[in-house]
């Protein structure tokens, strides 16, 4: 499955490391995410909500089923990150611009999950004209 596949595929996405600063890719293509329609549910250690969602402090803390886990962490975190989407049950994991682990992706595959890394969901969105409205 390609990414384009993915991202159409895909109406909850749980962000991992949504930011607070509207400056950030981080917040931006979360936002941009929304607007098309996709549900946001925003991971995040501290905050208690971000883009008018309640924030979660882990995957495992999310009381509803997950399609996308969207990554915007260090490379080195994406082991640990893809363990969890394994383990919710998420359908796939999609690690931003920028972000590659080969282990990551092994965990994503062995768990049955869709894998894209070093790519932006809201440029693949764009180019692709994907929208949930």
């Amino acid at each position: 499955m390609n990414a384009e596949e993915i991202l159409a595929g895909a109406k909850t996405i749980a962000v991992v490391g949504l930011s607070r600063d509207p400056a950030k890719a981080a917040h931006g293509v979360p936002a941009v995410l929304q607007a098309h329609g996709f549900r946001i549910i925003p991971v995040h250690p501290t905050a208690t909500e971000l883009l008018g969602e309640k924030a979660y402090r882990s995957l495992k803390d999310i009381p509803e089923p997950v399609d996308l886990v969207d990554v915007f962490r260090p490379s080195p975190e994406a082991p640990g990150i893809a363990r969890e989407a394994v383990e919710i049950g998420a359908k796939a994991l999609w690690l931003q611009q920028g972000i590659v682990s080969a282990e990551a992706r092994r965990i994503a595959e062995e768990g049955g999950l869709a894998y894209v890394e070093n790519r932006c969901t809201a440029v693949v969105r764009a180019t692709a004209s994907i929208s949930k409205r």
